[in-house]
């Protein structure tokens, strides 16, 4: 049985070692080794991508840090674009796939569910339904994603 993870935010801020988003650095690059190991695919979903960039932006205090992590950043991302890492990132949704989420974005807003964790579940949900036969989840140190996990 193959398996296919979805990298979320969480677990991307800790592997890039971001300052303040950090906690769980050393649990997640030994799961991560882990996965490799296993031959799991992995997949950054967009929201992911931009998320983290924006959690670097964002970052309080020194300057140079936030220039440190948004540099590992663009490495990371320019790696797995060019196939030199161990994910990929994966495709921005389509028009009628954006309407989608959107038409669900108000309820979920009422659950306190952003755009981007929304967007993450229905690319979980998506994979889940292509790939039935196969373990599909989404890795997260957050408790709102981390139950997102098919086991046929």
């Amino acid at each position: 049985m193959s398996c296919i993870v979805l990298v979320d935010t969480s677990v991307l801020l800790n592997v890039l070692n971001v300052p303040g988003r950090n906690q769980d650095y050393e649990a997640v690059l030994s799961e991560l080794d882990e996965l490799i190991e296993a031959g799991v695919l992995l997949f950054i979903p967009m929201a992911a991508i931009i998320e983290t960039g924006n959690h670097i932006a964002h970052m309080d205090g020194d300057g140079r840090l936030r220039r440190q992590a948004a540099e590992r950043f663009v490495a990371v991302i320019d790696d797995a674009l060019k196939d030199k890492a161990p994910w990929k990132p994966m495709n921005f949704p389509d028009a009628a796939h954006l309407l989608g989420w959107l038409g669900e974005f108000p309820d979920s807003a009422m659950r306190r569910v952003g755009m981007g964790d929304l967007s993450i579940k229905k690319e979980w949900e998506q994979l889940c339904s292509k790939y039935p036969m196969s373990r599909v989840r989404v890795w997260s140190v957050d408790e709102d994603l981390k139950d997102l996990d098919q086991c046929p």
